[in-house]
């Protein structure tokens, strides 16, 4: 018989957070609330339509004490009420995870110049601007209890990544973002940082041509040989908002295997 799975230390037990972006269960997102989970923390995960409500709430259910609500980044009102609702729910807010990013299919592949003006402004909307929408709105629940806010980037904020176009672009303005906001909220006790994680097959990532060929070329180069899964950007999510990471903030941490550091 094998060894059953060590129990997770229950640092969060009694803390409560909020989870933007899960999708499935392939997502990054979840595995980010699975890691906050069983560490203790109770959840709140937002879907951004109806379409997604079911799929969220099965997640949930895995969740003890979850709940569910929808938040369209893109909509001030459904912002506002969603940070209403988790004040009422909850009382007050430990972390804020935010995993939301979305581009046209057809703006991650070919050149970049060809971007349209709408698919860049979008682009940028949903993947950089929502997470000040979403910092604003979660203030008020925050203040004042070490709180912690993380999201999600990739190595194509700092270098060009074929097809990633658009995207990364977006990335680059939303760790810009993560520092400015840093500053802002630090002497509110509030840190920001973001993970930047090497590429994992999941919904958003499908929509990016050929990258396939990218996971075998990281797994091919990177120091560690292989790709990264979403179990260890959750733990790594864990960390930056548990006590150990109280002194960091405004910082991007890569989760990647080690392919940043890497030139050719």
């Amino acid at each position: 018989m094998s060894e059953p799975a060590p129990s997770v230390p229950r640092i969060l037990e009694g803390k409560t957070g909020v989870i933007l972006g899960v999708a499935n269960k392939r997502s990054l997102a979840w595995g980010c609330a699975r890691s906050l989970a069983d560490a203790g923390m109770k959840l709140a995960f937002t879907y951004a339509n109806e379409r997604l409500k079911a799929a969220v709430d099965k997640l949930a259910e895995e969740c003890p004490g979850s709940i569910t609500l929808p938040c369209d980044v893109t909509q001030s009102d459904e912002v506002k009420a969603a940070f209403e609702t988790i004040g009422n729910e909850f009382g007050g807010l430990d972390a804020m995870v935010h995993a939301i990013a979305f581009a046209r299919r057809e703006e991650l592949q070919g050149n970049f110049f060809d971007t349209s003006k709408e698919g860049y402004m979008l682009a940028h909307e949903v993947s950089a601007y929502s997470l000040t929408a979403v910092t604003r709105a979660a203030l008020p629940l925050m203040e004042g209890r070490e709180g912690s806010i993380v999201t999600l980037s990739y190595l194509g904020a700092d270098r060009v990544v074929p097809n990633y176009n658009v995207m990364g672009i977006a990335k680059a303005a939303l760790e810009a973002s993560v520092r400015y906001l840093a500053a802002d909220v630090g002497p509110r006790s509030i840190r920001v940082n973001a993970i930047s994680a090497g590429p994992i097959r999941t919904l958003s990532a499908s929509g990016v041509k050929d990258f396939g060929t990218m996971l075998d070329r990281i797994a091919e180069k990177a120091p560690l040989r292989r790709n990264v899964t979403a179990e260890e950007v959750g733990d790594t999510c864990l960390f930056l908002v548990g006590p150990h990471s109280r002194g960091i903030t405004g910082t991007t941490i890569f989760v990647d295997a080690g392919y940043h550091v890497m030139g050719l």
